[in-house]
């Protein structure tokens, strides 16, 4: 399949996603979010789960407020010459049509009892003191794409507010959205919070997406520190904020239409207090 380019068109992308099986769309005007039930098979996840163990190391955060607690989980930076990373970067590639010039390294992420990443968007603030540091070469982020690679025990849900959805941790399960609004600015209604794991370890792979052609040579501060940090504002539980927040929900969403085949029968379900 053709590269439909860094994804900051956004139809094309949708429409790519769209025509793939079994696809769930957010039905909300606020957030372009799909989701994917069984995207990787449990032994894709499995051997990139032995690769996280292999390379993480305590996850970094960009623009910090000074609470060393909003970022507590593990991140390992996996190798793109390997086969089981190529593999997995060209269904990427299949599934959304983005380019992976644009494409930041896939990265992992392992989260044990009590560690989590609190309210956050994956786009850099054009305000924030290190926009330029971490944007100046390929631009800010377009889409995520965030795959599960396993279901702890209790815990672990990926929670976007400001649509009150949360989607809970599945073996495969791939969730993907853009990081802009329509007009092309960022959407704060993708602020998300990866909730506290509460028994067990949860695994993800997250693939994050640049307006321009990405080139860790010449940026590598980025690839040191991947992750952007929520202007003070906007983190959750401020009131400020509070307006713009997010919360996803699981394993379907209520009303989402399920491309490929008859709607299933879905809940909506607020996450358990961490």
């Amino acid at each position: 399949m053709t590269s439909l380019g860094s994804g900051l068109d956004a139809a094309p992308i949708v429409d790519r996603i769209l025509s793939q099986g079994q696809v769930q769309r957010l039905p909300s005007p606020k957030l372009t979010l799909f989701v994917r039930r069984g995207f990787l098979s449990p032994d894709l996840c499995a051997a990139l789960i032995e690769r996280i163990d292999a390379v993480r190391r305590p996850s970094t955060i960009a623009d910090a407020n000074g609470d060393a607690g909003y970022r507590t989980s593990e991140t390992g930076d996996l190798d793109g010459g390997d086969p089981v990373v190529r593999q997995v970067e060209a269904l990427l590639e299949a599934f959304t049509g983005l380019d992976p010039a644009h494409g930041e390294p896939l990265q992992g992420q392992r989260y044990a009892v009590g560690q989590e990443f609190k309210g956050h968007t994956d786009y850099f603030e054009p305000t924030g003191a290190d926009f330029q540091r971490y944007c100046g070469v390929a631009g800010n982020r377009t889409w995520t794409v965030m795959v599960y690679l396993n279901e702890p025990g209790a815990g672990g849900a990926t929670r976007f507010k400001a649509v009150d959805k949360t989607i809970q941790p599945e073996t495969g399960k791939l969730v993907a959205w853009n990081n802009r609004r329509g007009d092309g600015s960022p959407n704060p209604a993708t602020i998300h919070q990866g909730m506290k794991v509460r028994e067990g370890v949860k695994y993800v792979i997250t693939k994050w997406y640049r307006e321009r052609v990405w080139d860790s040579a010449r940026s590598p501060a980025l690839a040191r520190h991947p992750s952007p940090w929520p202007s003070p504002q906007r983190k959750l539980g401020s009131r400020r904020g509070r307006a713009r927040r997010s919360s996803y929900a699981i394993p379907a969403f209520a009303g989402m239409t399920v491309l490929g085949r008859a709607p299933a029968t879905v809940r909506t379900a607020r996450s358990r207090p961490a």
